[in-house]
């Protein structure tokens, strides 16, 4: 439990590359399925929509086509010259007198019948009735199934004289007239027109009838689930597949909003897709009411297959994707039990990943910072070993100093007391001397009182000599505070005199500055100078000297040397000091020492 809590709040890299793919791949997936699939729940409602749409508009054109047939020939009788002239002429006699009419209105009456019987044989089968106000009637029907005197008692007639002009008047579904067609067609629409005269005075009518079954037959043939009716302005029902529902209220139709010829809507706790087309030449319409989920199966099931679809690749690319970071974090797996063996203590451990990409370059970068470490732990243990070996010869050296020093001291007091200054003095710089020489407590002294130990040096040196050698210090007040290596200059200054100056007279300058980043000391002298080659050696010793072998020292400050100089230097500081040397023949010697500040810190106090 604890295992598993540990890898809850402290996750892998690895476990972390698969989350963070699963943020950046995976919640966009999701997010992009879901919104994707509220988005495309209005698309399948509207595409139910523009379905139903369509289906409606091929059935209003196949409905519209039978009653443009009605309407085209009840325009024909209105209107052709011909007829019209024939049937005024005939509304214009009695009755008695139609009876006894001589063989030419016979022949008109022929032409009327055959006219009326040509202008419906094309398209769907329909009656036409022309009814003359003097009670003459033409049909293209037998008068035994229908009298077509029984018009004078429909209620519509009276509502046909106050149609004006062309205008027509469609009476709405009634039962049929035609005693044969009862059984196999119970309903009928007709259309009326009404005929006039040049001073639009009223002398007949042509009534137009169509049986319901004809238009029923389109509205059958659609879709199962669709529920397909033409009702009139009042919603009542003209035809629908099931002749039970004609003449009823069709209730649903007010509910609808008229101004959208599509939408759904919500009957009975169930939910249609509702679509209505209104006809051009009345005030009829045809409304298609299928339900929702029917309306939208179809398209469902293409969208629910997309949907799958997606699903199924974002699962598949997911898998490929942890295969693949799989396979790329199995390297750093394997560098991180190389780390951890490097952790324990094993500096032999080397990677062997040894790939071209940045993981390869990484595993090069540790073989190499491994290497460069075993080596700097063996630079370090042999410095340390050259330092202890130097500290050693150095306290060899010393013979018993606490008794010397004191000795040297009893020998000044008595050369004083006899007068001899002189004598005393350098006895007493020979005493600082020794006195820095026995105190071991510091490595580094403040560079005020290498100063001070460089005047007595000198002053020894004047009185041993013949010649003397003029010592000149120009250094700063900052740079008196700077930390050095104690006996830092006193070698420089040695050979100076020695080598430079050759013990003859001449003149030595330390100067020294400090500035924000650097301690520059500066010791110059007006001696004989080196020639070019030997300069040229000598500056390429300082680079050799740490791994190059000396002899050992001999006792005395002459015995260090500027070599051992420039070594010391390099161990009593992390960033490593420059030592430069200048020589003109006949000019003179410049040594230059460039301390980086911040860095004093000694090396060899980090290697025990």
């Amino acid at each position: 439990m604890r295992a598993l809590f540990r890898r809850l709040t402290s996750p892998s890299f690895r476990s972390k590359v698969f989350l963070a793919s699963f943020i950046c791949i995976g919640i966009p997936v999701i997010l992009s399925l879901s919104i994707y699939n509220y988005l495309t729940r209005d698309a399948v409602e509207e595409q139910a929509m523009q379905n139903a749409i369509k289906a409606l508009d091929l059935t209003e054109e196949n409905v519209s086509h039978i009653l443009d047939d009605m309407l085209n020939v009840s325009n024909f009788v209105q209107i052709d010259s011909e007829l019209n002239t024939i049937l005024k002429n005939k509304s214009n006699m009695t009755l008695s007198a139609l009876e006894n009419q001589n063989y030419s209105g016979f022949l008109e009456d022929r032409q009327i019948q055959k006219t009326i019987e040509d202008i419906t044989l094309l398209g769907e089968k329909s009656y036409v009735t022309i009814l003359l106000k003097n009670g003459k009637y033409y049909t293209n029907y037998t008068t035994a199934q229908f009298d077509p005197y029984s018009l004078y008692d429909e209620k519509w007639l009276d509502k046909l004289e106050e149609v004006n002009g062309y205008e027509t008047y469609w009476s709405g579904v009634e039962p049929t007239m035609l005693q044969y067609e009862k059984i196999q067609n119970p309903y009928q629409l007709s259309v009326g027109k009404t005929l006039r005269s040049n001073n639009k005075e009223i002398y007949g009518y042509v009534i137009v009838t169509l049986l319901e079954t004809k238009v029923r037959t389109v509205l059958m043939n659609k879709n199962e689930s669709e529920d397909l009716l033409l009702v009139d302005g009042d919603d009542t029902i003209l035809s629908h597949q099931d002749p039970q529902q004609i003449n009823r209220k069709a209730e649903f139709v007010a509910q609808l909003n008229p101004r959208q010829s599509s939408q759904i809507v919500e009957l009975k706790g169930q939910k249609y897709v509702v679509t209505q087309k209104k006809l051009t030449f009345n005030d009829w319409k045809l409304v298609s009411k299928i339900p929702y989920k029917e309306a939208t199966s179809n398209i469902n099931a293409i969208f629910s297959k997309v949907f799958i679809l997606l699903a199924v690749s974002f699962a598949v690319f997911f898998l490929i994707l942890a295969y693949l970071m799989s396979r790329i974090t199995k390297p750093l797996r394997y560098l991180e039990r190389v780390v951890r063996k490097v952790q324990g203590g094993d500096l032999s451990v080397r990677s062997q990943v040894e790939s071209k990409d940045e993981i390869g370059e990484f595993s090069q970068s540790l073989n190499n910072m491994l290497d460069r470490v075993n080596m700097m732990i063996t630079e370090v243990s042999h410095t340390h070993k050259r330092k202890r070996k130097a500290e050693l010869a150095m306290l060899q050296a010393q013979i018993n100093p606490h008794f010397l020093f004191n000795v040297l001291n009893s020998i000044r007091m008595k050369v004083f007391r006899f007068g001899d200054r002189d004598s005393a003095g350098m006895i007493q710089s020979l005493s600082k001397l020794l006195r820095w020489t026995i105190d071991n407590q510091d490595d580094q002294i403040l560079f005020r009182d290498e100063l001070g130990l460089i005047r007595d040096y000198v002053n020894l040196m004047n009185m041993r000599q013949k010649n003397k050698v003029t010592l000149l210090i120009e250094c700063t007040d900052r740079t008196k505070d700077q930390l050095v290596p104690r006996f830092l200059l006193q070698p420089l200054i040695e050979n100076a005199i020695i080598h430079g100056l050759n013990q003859g007279e001449g003149e030595i300058r330390i100067e020294a500055d400090v500035n924000e980043y650097q301690f520059i000391i500066l010791i110059h002298d007006n001696g004989a100078g080196m020639s070019e080659a030997a300069l040229t050696r000598v500056n390429e010793t300082f680079g050799k000297s740490t791994n190059t072998t000396r002899p050992a020292s001999h006792s005395g400050f002459s015995s260090i040397g500027m070599t051992n100089v420039y070594e010391r230097l390099q161990l009593s500081y992390r960033q490593k000091p420059e030592m430069l040397v200048k020589s003109s023949e006949k000019v003179g010697t410049t040594i230059e020492i460039i301390i980086p500040l911040g860095g004093e810190e000694d090396v060899q106090g980090n290697v025990s």
